[in-house]
């Protein structure tokens, strides 16, 4: 901070004419420096702190350095990633962090288990060729919530999801119905990977997979990074979304994961393994690159 802050920054608490003997300059140059109107530096931070507090308002207070640079970047303001950084500490915009993870997957050891389709390469550069699926269970003062996602591998966007108080298959159904009636896939080659939770080898969950002629892939035992990316959506709704002491109703908290995915999720929210692209925007690009 310079002597001149320092003045500006600790007049409301002591004389002028006190402070600018203690740093050393005079009260005429002290006032000159009041009156002199702020550099284009100056007012070009100003300006772009508050185009990061609108950024970071609009993501509910979720992003980080990396997204609010991104989001700047898309709307032509050019900036670096380490200026970014250093306004938006001073600004006192935080970005939210991990929470604790609650183990949710309970497996049935007399299953039949399935082959390892992807090993951990769930993009094949293709929409609806790979669905990675996963489950987890949200806080609320009425109990458990729990969401099982189908998301798709390429685009990240989340094309089906279901909610209810029990983790039981009829959940997961529920989810696999809502993705497969959105996307329609008709590919033969096309795989539907999970974790080895018991509600995913049930007979009638392998019944509707068949129905679909989907391809199950099954990850190894014991390795949580062969689901990653479907793992890897239910921590984002815990850390983004749903708030520290949980929803105070099941209605709450079914409403407010509903509205977020369909429209944040999908539409709003930039993904860095998507170069900080939406999902939407991604397979809009995608599709527009097809038809030419």
């Amino acid at each position: 901070m310079s002597r001149m802050r320092f003045i500006d920054a600790a007049k409301a608490t002591y004389p002028v004419s006190r402070l600018c003997r203690l740093v050393g300059v005079s009260r005429a140059g002290c006032d000159a420096w009041c009156r002199r109107p702020p550099s284009p530096r100056a007012r070009a931070d100003a300006t772009l702190t508050e185009a990061m507090r609108a950024i970071h308002a609009t993501s509910r207070q979720t992003y980080g350095s990396p997204r609010i640079h991104a989001a700047l970047c898309a709307a032509g303001t050019h900036v670096s990633r380490n200026r970014v950084m250093r306004w938006r500490r001073a600004a006192g915009l935080r970005g939210c962090g991990a929470r604790r993870q609650v183990r949710t997957t309970v497996s049935d050891p007399g299953a039949t288990p399935a082959p390892n389709l992807v090993q951990r390469q769930c993009d094949v550069g293709e929409f609806d060729r790979v669905w990675v699926t996963d489950s987890t269970c949200l806080a609320t003062n009425a109990g458990g919530l729990y969401l099982a996602a189908r998301r798709d591998a390429c685009s990240r966007r989340v094309v089906g999801w279901a909610l209810a108080d029990h983790r039981r298959t009829e959940l997961a159904l529920e989810a696999l119905d809502m993705a497969v009636r959105e996307r329609c896939p008709h590919d033969s080659g096309f795989v539907h990977h999970r974790d080895r939770g018991c509600q995913y080898t049930a007979g009638a969950y392998q019944a509707a997979l068949a129905t679909h002629a989907m391809r199950c892939s099954l990850s190894r035992s014991g390795n949580c990074l062969d689901n990653a990316m479907a793992e890897s959506f239910c921590a984002t709704v815990k850390r983004e979304l749903m708030p520290a002491a949980g929803w105070p109703t099941r209605a709450a908290a079914r409403a407010a994961v509903c509205e977020w995915i369909a429209v944040s999720y999908n539409r709003r929210r930039l993904h860095s393994s998507l170069g900080y692209r939406t999902p939407l925007d991604c397979e809009t690009a995608k599709a527009h690159h097809q038809a030419a």
